[in-house]
């Protein structure tokens, strides 16, 4: 039998114990023996709760006892999740976690202990909540080279987009809601301003390479400055907004940025709604693919845990080849990308005639009752973009597009 603890256990952790009992029949015919949770860390007790007896709040209840040889860390944050997990590895334990923070902040150093100690540091629900984006990207694309990774990796974010998008509210009434129903934390920072995002195509990036991508070298920035306006024009458009994370891999040249992005309707990513993730990656042989599915939730992101879990429990007396080096990634800057720009203006003349010029506009809306214009540019660099801007009066917001000359 292999014993278990979990540390943390809200939504997630929950979720994980509830996952092994209710599939414990399964999981032993899968792994050829039974899996048991022995302990769960929490400073709560949980009266009632069919795992109460099985609460500690002491770490050492865990880091001691030489049955529990796998450990799942469902705590969220870096303190004291870091020095935990950290720990559980030193002793020989095998470690699988929900955490995104924790694997783009200290992931490396992670993985190098569980590699010296022959045990496992697996994180498949980190990215994707339920998708196994982790696992089908180290196995389902052997033999090939990735060319790009685009995704939608925040289900608050998306969410907040897609009312928008559907029902022309505004950022701030969204956001409201979005925290009333436990889509958005009290503190929506993380999600609202791409940090979480961010981590996440880090460490896509990170697996794709096989060297560090540091989630502080991405160009980074978030949904608060889109307003119900831009979905006007997104409509006329054909197209809609989502919050991306964007890798592009040429060789030793790594771009990765996070950004909302102006979506035209024959993209993969146009049809990604509510909470719901979209992952598309491009690789030389297969060509484009899109991953699916719930980004977060109980079960969902239990199921990917568990996944994780019972790969452990197949190798528990070696390491598996997995993650990423030391080595440092250089990431190029985000001026070299390329994209269309759909552009507002305030509707005078000189505006719209400097806009056209400069951006070398493919075309030209304007929305009946509004006194302004938007052009959507030919496409050019960032830093391109940025050079002419500055000889453009008047712009009043600006978002890049993948959109064909239509």
């Amino acid at each position: 039998m292999i014993k278990a603890a979990i540390m943390g256990y809200g939504t997630v952790g929950a979720g994980v114990y509830e996952a092994v009992v209710t599939n414990q029949k399964v999981i032993a015919a899968e792994i050829g023996e039974a899996l048991e949770v022995k302990r769960i860390l929490d400073l709560r007790k949980f009266p009632g709760d069919p795992a109460e007896q099985l609460i500690t709040d002491k770490f050492s209840d865990i880091e001691e006892d030489e049955e529990i040889s796998l450990v799942v860390e469902t705590m969220g944050g870096t303190t004291p999740a870091y020095e935990f997990v950290k720990a559980a590895l030193l002793k020989g334990k095998h470690v699988v976690t929900s955490n995104k923070a924790l694997v783009a902040a200290h992931g490396t150093e992670l993985l190098q202990i569980a590699r010296d100690r022959k045990v496992n540091f697996f994180f498949e629900a980190a990215v994707g909540g339920g998708i196994p984006v982790i696992r089908t990207l180290g196995t389902g694309y052997q033999g090939q080279v990735i060319t790009e990774i685009t995704g939608i990796l925040n289900g608050t974010t998306n969410y907040i987009l897609t009312r928008m998008d559907r029902e022309g509210a505004e950022f701030g009434d969204v956001l409201a809601d979005a925290q009333r129903l436990g889509y958005a934390e009290r503190n929506p920072e993380a999600d609202i301003e791409g940090h979480d995002t961010c981590r996440k195509i880090a460490i896509l990036s990170s697996l794709v390479t096989g060297k560090e991508v540091n989630f502080e070298d991405v160009y980074t920035e978030g949904i608060s400055k889109i307003d119900s306006t831009d979905f006007r024009y997104a409509l006329e458009l054909k197209a809609s907004i989502k919050l991306v994370g964007a890798a592009q891999f040429a060789g030793d040249q790594v771009t990765v940025s996070v950004f909302p992005l102006l979506v035209s309707d024959e993209n993969p990513l146009y049809a990604v709604q509510g909470v719901y993730n979209g992952i598309v990656i491009k690789g030389n042989l297969l060509g484009t693919t899109m991953l699916y599915g719930s980004g977060a939730g109980k079960l969902p992101t239990a199921s990917a845990v568990l996944a994780d879990m019972m790969e452990a429990a197949k190798h528990k007396n070696e390491n598996v080849r997995f993650g990423w080096t030391a080595e440092k990634q250089a990431v190029t800057s985000h001026e070299s990308e390329k994209h269309r720009y759909f552009v507002r203006l305030s509707g005078d003349a000189a505006s719209l005639a400097a806009a056209k010029e400069q951006f070398e506009a493919e075309r030209v809306i304007q929305l009946p009752g509004l006194e302004e214009v938007a052009i959507v540019s030919a496409p050019m660099t960032e830093f391109t973009y940025r050079e002419r801007a500055v000889k453009v009066p008047n712009i009043l917001a600006m978002i890049r597009a993948e959109l064909s000359a239509r």
